[in-house]
């Protein structure tokens, strides 16, 4: 369920260990977190299909989230940056737009599924629990990040529309119209984010302490589709339809259908598809992000250009096809 990296600077390399536990755990937790004064909290499940319970998902991001600040108490370990998610704030289930958004903008926020929720009252309880005194006198600080869609090596929705695009015969079919606008993100520069806000959280935790980020870089506006077409069209892949091929009325009706006979099979066995009505919403609302505030609070600058990410990605894309031809 979770992983906890623990690192230690040699000159100039790091040295990782990694330990396999698990988050809903305290013992766990604890264990690991021991020694530590710095946390850098990402492990969460993600899941909007209906794969998972949806106690078990909060289980895991809400309870689990409470583990690490317990023993960030018991243990005096001073600064904690956590993982959110843009879907902390949206797109709400209403469509409303967000367009050119940032971490100040009014936006009413309006959730129904159990991965949005968690994450909000994770973030929640973490940002409470900026300036709590811990173990030893010490003082607890606390922040934020939230990627928006995050891309990049080992993507595996990435990897699931391209197994879905390989049975269509290589074709996408358009269901978004284009004008539709999405933030998209590099995992590389999430990371680099992080170590960036890990590293001033210590040296300013009065600025930091408290405060949300979004999670941005130059990767461009587009809607989810045209998005995977900068990787995916390096297969040869090609998008059919300028604009959308079934009406939304259509579409929605077939995400409500999914959702029917997700209840219905319940019982007897899992089925999650990829488009519900809560996917199917995301998907058509635009939600982008213009903000420096990162730059101005920490000095982010993304570690890795769009066409960097760009080229990395679509490395990783073609060797998806490489192990199909070997496999």
């Amino acid at each position: 369920i979770g992983s906890v990296f623990r690192h230690s600077f040699v000159s100039d390399r790091v040295k990782v260990k990694l330990v396999q536990g698990d988050i809903s755990s305290y013992d766990d937790v604890q264990g690991v977190l021991s020694g530590s004064h710095l946390v850098i909290h990402t492990a969460s499940l993600v899941d909007v299909w209906g794969r998972v319970p949806p106690s078990k998902i909060t289980e895991v991001n809400v309870g689990g989230t409470e583990n690490v600040l317990r023993a960030c108490q018991e243990e005096g370990i001073q600064y904690l940056v956590y993982t959110s998610s843009m879907e902390v704030v949206g797109p709400n289930i209403h469509g409303d737009p967000f367009f050119r958004g940032n971490e100040d903008t009014k936006y009413t926020v309006y959730h129904d599924q159990a991965y949005p929720l968690s994450k909000s009252k994770a973030e929640k309880i973490v940002l409470e629990a900026n300036g709590r005194k811990i173990k030893g006198g010490k003082t607890l600080y606390t922040c934020s990040l939230r990627p928006t869609g995050i891309y990049g090596e080992g993507h595996m929705l990435m990897k699931d529309f391209y197994e879905q695009g390989l049975r269509a015969g290589r074709r996408v079919f358009r269901i978004i119209p284009s004008s539709t606008e999405h933030g998209r993100v590099y995992a590389g520069n999430v990371a680099w984010m992080h170590v960036l806000a890990a590293r001033q959280l210590q040296e300013r935790p009065s600025a930091l302490g408290g405060q949300v980020y979004f999670c941005y870089d130059d990767s461009p506006y587009k809607s989810y589709m045209d998005f995977n077409m900068e990787f995916l069209s390096s297969c040869d892949f090609r998008m059919l339809g300028s604009r959308p091929l079934v009406p939304y009325f259509l579409l929605y009706m077939i995400a409500l259908l999914n959702v029917l006979l997700q209840w219905l099979l319940h019982p007897f066995c899992i089925y999650a598809p990829i488009l519900n009505t809560y996917t199917l919403g995301v998907a058509s609302t635009t939600f982008t992000v213009q903000t420096d505030k990162a730059q101005r609070h920490f000095g982010y600058r993304p570690l890795f250009t769009w066409e960097e990410s760009k080229q990395r990605t679509i490395a990783w894309v073609k060797s998806l096809e490489r192990d199909r031809k070997e496999g």
